[in-house]
């Protein structure tokens, strides 16, 4: 249905849209938003505690405007590819405590994370900067093989023991619709876009693969 331009579905899987989005800014809220809402919700964050977000797309550069919003005291720490010097600074505008590329060393040990990358490095990495307790979410359909080698880097006694914690996710429910986008009308979530038409939709796809899309990418049908 990604590319579809009507579809039936079941009443209680529409949601109803608020006003104060247009079409553009909405289409990032029910994919990318969603999903990095019910990320967070999944790593337990309290307010004041530490997060790291590992990749700085389309689902991290909303979920950086939730935990402002909802954890004020928390500190965010956002890490991307190196040279990725476009989304650093978006992730500074939108309030990042400390922004750096994975591999390097944070000023501070994290007590959350989320990866939203189609990578492995930034697993093994975040898991051996996660505080003991702490829990590590991956927030991705699939991994690619590219740099799978890095998993041979992972050192159980530094990175998972401790009771450290690593989880993936699924899918999102109709909670976290419901919940997610009143939320993002009361904030309100600022979406960055940038908007193709149908026919450059693979040149959309290039970009984005090829880590240069700032916030989300959104195909215009007609």
């Amino acid at each position: 249905g990604g590319y579809a331009e009507f579809m039936v579905v079941p009443q209680d899987s529409a949601y109803p849209i608020p006003d104060r989005f247009s079409d553009l800014e909405a289409a990032p809220l029910l994919c990318a938003g969603v999903i990095g809402y019910r990320a967070l919700r999944l790593t337990g964050l309290e307010d004041g505690e530490i997060i790291g977000l590992f990749g700085f797309g389309a689902s991290a550069h909303i979920v950086i405007q939730i935990i402002k919003y909802r954890y004020p005291k928390t500190k965010v720490f956002v890490f991307t590819r190196p040279g990725q010097k476009a989304h650093q600074e978006l992730a500074r505008s939108l309030g990042a405590d400390w922004v750096g590329a994975t591999g390097e060393k944070p000023p501070d040990l994290l007590d959350r994370g989320i990866d939203f990358t189609p990578a492995w490095e930034p697993i093994v990495f975040g898991m051996g900067v996660l505080r003991p307790g702490g829990r590590f979410v991956i927030n991705a359909i699939r991994k690619e093989d590219r740099d799978k080698e890095s998993l041979m880097e992972f050192d159980y006694a530094r990175d998972i023991w401790w009771e450290k914690e690593l989880k993936s996710v699924a899918n999102v429910t109709r909670r976290d619709a419901l919940e997610f986008l009143p939320l993002a009308a009361e904030i309100p979530i600022q979406p960055k876009v940038q908007e193709f038409a149908l026919i450059e939709a693979n040149r959309a796809l290039n970009i984005l693969k090829q880590g240069k899309m700032e916030g989300a990418g959104v195909l215009k049908i007609g």
